[in-house]
């Protein structure tokens, strides 16, 4: 059983978040399940730290940005909204280059609160970082 408030596509999501941060690091979108969210990020100039690794505040935006967006996505987006309130990064493998993929999957799905668990795994399918973020869901106004 979907998660999701409504279907969406990649190609919605990506207009979605245009001219957003994602924009700007490369984030895209690659697929949506029944119960989680992925999206892929470029370890390039934009995301490496001096030392050529890709900077660890790279994996925490692709996972909190993954995670919002996908936590958004559970509930009426015309009347609310998802927004961090903790992040937790273990960078667990250097990358280098190539592209990271993130998949957000809920771990806690409340009516004003949840909790996503997100991995990180670089193009060898292993496993990079590991993140937890809290979200509050707020209401427009």
């Amino acid at each position: 059983m979907s998660i999701w408030y409504k279907p969406f596509t990649v190609e919605e999501l990506q207009q979605f978040v245009r001219n957003t941060l994602f924009d700007h690091l490369g984030i895209e979108f690659i697929e949506i399940g029944e119960d989680y969210l992925k999206a892929t990020m470029p370890v390039d100039h934009r995301t490496k730290q001096p030392y050529g690794l890709l900077h660890g505040g790279s994996n925490a935006a692709l996972a909190e940005s993954l995670a919002s967006i996908a936590a958004t996505l559970t509930v009426d987006y015309q009347k609310q909204f998802a927004v961090g309130v903790e992040l937790n990064v273990n960078h667990l493998r250097p990358v280098t280059r190539g592209k990271v993929t993130g998949v957000a999957r809920p771990i806690k799905l409340g009516k004003t609160v949840h909790v996503w668990d997100i991995h990180i795994f670089n193009e060898q399918e292993q496993l990079s970082a590991v993140s937890r973020l809290t979200l509050m869901i707020v209401d427009k106004k």
